[in-house]
């Protein structure tokens, strides 16, 4: 009896492997939204990174979380080190690209609770008196992430935060 349940826990396991290999081997995340102003308006949210702490969907999950700028103030360079509770770990964001009132591509290192390198870009189009903010993160899925995927859809867990987020810097902006 114990070998039907071990051969059963193996197919299991090997079923769950089977399906893990089959995922992409890279991911993209993204979420728009419109927010009222010119890009001139909305641009320093993203590009100033004491100010995407206003607005990160991430900030408000840890107030006690320990924060370390680097860097410029703005911009290709600056940077910020955060070591949070379990909600939020620690790691590092660092703007690798700032086009003014038009796109901020960043770096995203996480250390804890895993290791993951992630690119997150905000692109800023303006349509009238607003601007259609689209958030997009990319990023490698290696094969414990892939597993992570069978169980769990990473667009619906970190789209909600992005869509918080969006929300978030709607409201900044309106301020």
């Amino acid at each position: 009896m114990i070998w039907y349940i071990l051969l059963a826990v193996a197919a299991i396991i090997g079923i769950i492997a089977i399906i893990a290999s089959t995922k992409p081997d890279e991911f993209t995340i993204q979420r728009q939204a419109v927010i009222p102003g010119e890009p001139a308006k909305v641009f320093p949210f993203v590009d100033d990174l004491h100010k995407f702490q206003e607005w990160s969907p991430w900030a408000k999950l840890d107030p006690t979380m320990k924060l370390t700028y680097g860097g410029p103030a703005s911009g290709s360079g600056a940077n910020v080190s955060w070591e949070g509770n379990g909600k939020v770990g620690v790691g590092k964001m660092t703007i690798t690209e700032s086009r003014l009132n038009d796109l901020v591509r960043c770096r995203f290192d996480f250390y804890k609770p895993f290791r993951c390198t992630n690119t997150h870009e905000f692109a800023l189009k303006p349509e009238g008196s607003q601007t259609i903010v689209t958030w997009t993160m990319n990023g490698n899925a290696p094969f414990f992430f892939k597993l992570f995927l069978v169980f769990v859809s990473c667009d619906t867990m970190m789209g909600e935060n992005f869509e918080r987020g969006l929300a978030n810097l709607k409201a900044v902006v309106a301020g």
